[in-house]
């Protein structure tokens, strides 16, 4: 067969001169550098507070001095561009003292109203306020619904008293005890809970929701919020002082009396009616599940989202597809811009109507700074493309943050901001230069695919790359024709270049990120290139086709169908590749807080990278290099533990009314008992083993636990096992005795599933750990099993430090002698007494057994034990009035030294030959 060969570069008229040899161009970036000094100030500022006329004098003069220098630019001794330079140092310093002075005015003026403070001791009291922010449905822990809305108070009165104005924001919590999970509304529609996600469905007849303006008045009884008082906690107080919200209250919902009467702004008014009625558009198009996430992903509303679906989301690296971001932003913006370039609109009037949509969109979401921030650097990189300045990307994104900055420098101390801009800056300063020397310059040689001699006019490697396309062109024309065959060869190397820019784009995002990944999140997102190459297209499709189904759906519902199913397809693909890779074990790796050392060595490699991007290939390649070993270490390099070597150290971890205890051996063996959990067996929005548990140990530098045990089936000490297990991987799990339960079922099939050894222990078995030596007291092989978890199931442990063990370097001129911890669960009279009787344990440390509850501390093992301490586990001001007051005296009687969670936070007690020493934790907010 006769093979056509390729033409040869014809003298056919001359197209437009091509592009020269790849160079980049020289760029300034001055606004980025004034954001950095900016963002330099703020940090200074916040952490090393200084009058604010030092501030104000300092940053006069160093401005004075730059304009001095700036407009005196030549001079003996100096050039020009020297003063130039030294006046934009000059400016840079200026700004960053403008940095220092605003985030203390900041500070000042952003004081939260606590005037509702001295209502907040328990009594109930009667409160006239209006809304701020609409209600949101929820199930509560025990099957109850549930209602939460932020109300500004206006007046509180006292059983006694006259009523007090008081002006302070109240998270209010509304609930209905006794409903079934199926109701109807007041407009007839059915509403349902989702028994395996606890997808809750809007419209609920149960109770009306509050909506913003609204006046109400009702009884409740107010506490202040309050952290869990472990390092690494979440700074609850904090973000719900960033709210405006001082006190937390509930009420039921037939307790609720509307007032005549509007308070607040009519415009909030109307965008809350228009995002409610949004999401009951939403939930008419589309069945529940689907309409969760389009919820979340579309229009910011994450009431609907359930626990198990967000950690999947997280788990694959696709969390921000999940929540309204930076990418929605974007992908919006670009279908708009598109559409009415189509329309023909010019460019002026798609850049406005684009940017108009963007407002709209934002005003629109609730979901507040981080889909601002996202429309404003829109704003700001539509607005220079109209200036002929879209290749200064960093300096856009310099001026965005400034902008941002300039609103409310606090914003640069909260991990959405900090993740928006570095992920940004990533792309403009790594990837952008990286595709702009590679596939941006092969797709050269798909200009001008018809003419024969442009390839002459490109750099050789490129020219060459073009020939090659034309090549296979020529030997697919038999088959196709000559036209065909050209365009084909052309689009498939177009889409093979766009997929390598993906795919290139994706992994240095993974890799860049991969240090507030693990800083805040402690993950390290080993399947985020797979799953955001399929999840980000998709969501591309997705977006616009939900906008449009919900166009239409207002407009004339029978023409929003068809999108409506596009929406579904491709939600459908994106939760089932979510879910497929979110599901697989390489998926959940979970790191420690990185070491000082790692975090500067890793933000070191990311500078380093941006430097040399636009260096020779070699050290653009080292740069990557550089990052890639940076993530490999945060990923699989484990911190030293916190740890104090030669010493027995028990910590108390605060989770509320739950119990967990961190056992540390002499030599860094780490033994868990019990993790917290709800009280109840209701479902809980907060996982006490992801949220509490878990942040103590990283930020302890702790990734892998040698042991945990379960000390009875009650949910609030196994309900974050299950998190736990996944976590940490430890090598065994210790139980006792094992009634029938769902909670425990769940916890040891976790721990089959994970392949971690199940060791049922019983009272007599004794072995080493560590260097330390555990005799477990209770339960005996012949205690009877109830049809349900009890109080009395508990495993009684005793961790001993024996004189023989003591590490010589703790000696002192006092002789060693042994030391003890003795930790009891939930155990009450009988199991305290048959362990004073017969196995008579001496303590210096006793972990309260159930709480403080006047059922347990018994005067006979007090009498036994002898503890020098005691530690109880309780919640702040929980309703079940723990400790008792004779459960604390008995325990002054014997002579311990007390200390609660509720009251001190966690507790570590470290033991040696000598005795105990008590050490609060260390919090920072």
């Amino acid at each position: 067969m006769e093979v056509t060969q390729p033409k040869p570069e014809s003298r056919s008229p001359k197209p437009p001169p091509g592009p020269a040899a790849f160079a980049f161009r020289p760029q300034r970036q001055p606004m980025f550098w004034a954001a950095l000094a900016y963002a330099l100030g703020v940090v200074f500022g916040h952490y090393q507070p200084r009058p604010a006329s030092w501030w104000i004098v300092a940053c006069v003069a160093l401005a004075a001095a730059g304009a001095y220098f700036l407009h005196h630019q030549t001079g003996p001794g100096r050039t020009g561009s020297e003063r130039v330079w030294l006046a934009g140092s000059l400016a840079l310093g200026a700004l960053f003292l403008a940095g220092a002075l605003h985030v203390q005015l900041r500070a000042v003026s952003a004081q939260l109203d606590n005037s509702i403070q001295p209502f907040t001791g328990g009594s109930e009291v009667e409160i006239v306020a209006h809304v701020t922010r609409g209600g949101r449905m929820q199930q509560g822990s025990f099957g109850d619904l549930r209602q939460t809305a932020d109300v500004e108070a206006e007046s509180v009165t006292t059983e006694t008293g006259e009523p007090s104005p008081v002006h302070s924001g109240i998270r209010l919590s509304i609930y209905t005890p006794g409903y079934s999970s199926r109701h109807s509304d007041n407009r007839g529609a059915n509403i349902n809970l989702d028994e395996n996600a606890a997808a809750i469905q809007p419209n609920f007849s149960a109770m009306r929701l509050l909506q913003y303006g609204e006046r109400i008045r009702f009884s409740a009884r107010l506490k202040l919020p309050r952290n869990f008082r472990n390092s690494g906690a979440f700074d609850y107080q904090g973000y719900l002082a960033a709210n405006g919200i001082a006190a937390l209250g509930s009420t039921k919902a037939d307790g609720i009396e509307f007032l005549p009467g509007f308070a607040g702004s009519r415009v909030q008014s109307w965008r809350a009616r228009i995002h409610s009625s949004i999401v009951e558009k939403v939930h008419q198009l589309w069945p529940p599940r689907e309409a969760a996430l389009i919820d979340a992903m579309v229009i910011g509303e994450e009431t609907f989202i359930d626990r198990d679906t967000r950690v999947d989301f997280q788990r694959s690296g696709t969390y921000h597809v999940l929540v309204v971001s930076g990418m929605n932003v974007s992908i919006l913006a670009f279908v708009v811009f598109w559409t009415l370039r189509r329309l023909r609109f010019g460019e002026l009037s798609a850049t406005v109507g684009t940017l108009g949509f963007c407002v709209a969109y934002a005003f629109l979401t609730e979901v507040g700074a981080p889909v601002w921030r996202a429309t404003l650097m829109c704003a700001i990189y539509l607005a220079t493309r109209l200036l002929y300045r879209d290749r200064a990307m960093v300096n856009a994104l310099g001026a965005a943050a400034l902008g941002l900055l300039l609103f409310d420098p606090r914003q640069l101390f909260t991990p959405s901001f900090q993740m928006t801009f570095v992920c940004v800056l990533i792309v403009a300063a790594i990837g952008r230069p990286m595709i702009e020397r590679t596939s941006q310059l092969y797709k050269r040689a798909l200009a001008h695919w018809d003419s024969d001699n442009y390839g002459e006019m490109l750099p050789p490697r490129v020219a060459q790359f073009r020939m090659d396309l034309r090549f296979i062109a020529s030997r697919l024309a038999p088959f196709l024709g000559e036209k065909t065959s050209l365009v084909l060869i052309r689009f498939a190397a177009k889409f093979f270049l766009r997929v390598c820019e993906l795919m290139f784009i994706s992994a240095v995002m993974q890799m860049g990120l991969a240090l507030p990944m693990a800083f805040y999140f402690h993950r390290a997102t080993t399947l985020g290139l797979p799953a955001n190459l399929a999840v980000v297209p998709l969501t591309g499709v997705m977006m616009p086709a939900a906008v449009v189904a919900l166009a239409l759906g207002y407009i004339y519902p029978p023409l929003a169908k068809i999108p409506a199913l596009i929406t579904s397809a491709t939600l459908e693909a994106i939760a089932g590749t979510v879910h497929g890779l979110g599901g697989l074990r390489l998926a959940d790796l979970r790191v420690a807080t990185p070491s000082i050392l790692v975090i500067t060595a890793a933000a070191a490699a990311l500078a380093l990278a941006m430097l040399l991007a636009r260096r020779r290939v070699t050290l653009a390649f080292a740069g990557l290099v550089a990052i890639l070993v940076a993530a490999l270490a945060l990923a699989f390099v484990p911190p030293k533990p916190q740890v104090r070597a030669g010493l027995l150290e028990v910590t108390s971890i605060d989770v509320g009314e739950g119990d967990s205890t961190l056992v540390v051996m002499p030599q860094g063996a780490t033994l868990l008992v019990d993790a917290g959990g709800p009280i109840g067996d209701g479902s809980s929005q907060l996982d006490f083993g992801e949220d509490v548990v878990s942040p103590y140990l990283w930020s302890r530098g702790i990734s892998r636990l040698d042991a945990v045990a379960i000390t009875h089936g009650h949910s609030d000490h196994i309900g974050g096992m299950p998190a736990v297990l996944k976590n940490f991987r430890p090598q065994e799990l210790w139980v006792g005795l094992l009634p029938p339960s769902a909670a425990l079922e769940n916890v040891i099939t976790t721990a089959e599933k994970l392949n971690i050894k199940v060791v049922r222990h019983w009272e007599g078995d004794k072995f080493s750990m560590g260097g330390a030596t555990v005799s477990i007291l209770f339960p005996p092989r012949d205690w009877p099993v109830g049809p349900k978890p009890s109080n009395n199931d508990s495993m009684v442990l005793l961790v001993s430090l024996t004189e023989a063990r003591i590490p010589q370097a703790s000696a002192s001129p006092a002789v060693p002698r042994d030391v003890s911890v003795l930790i009891e669960g939930d155990a009450q009279q009988p199991v305290e007494r048959r362990v004073a009787a017969l196995h008579h344990p001496k303590v210096d440390l006793l972990r309260v057994g159930h709480h403080g509850s006047s059922n347990a501390t018994t005067p006979e093992l007090l009498a036994a034990a002898e503890p020098t301490f005691a530690v109880i586990s309780v919640g702040y001001r929980n309703p079940f009035g723990l400790p008792r007051m004779d459960v604390l005296a008995r325990l002054e009687k014997s002579g311990a030294r007390v200390y609660r969670t509720d009251v001190d936070g966690a507790m570590t007690f470290y033991l040696d030959g000598h005795g105990v020493t008590p050490s609060p934790a260390v919090l920072q907010y």
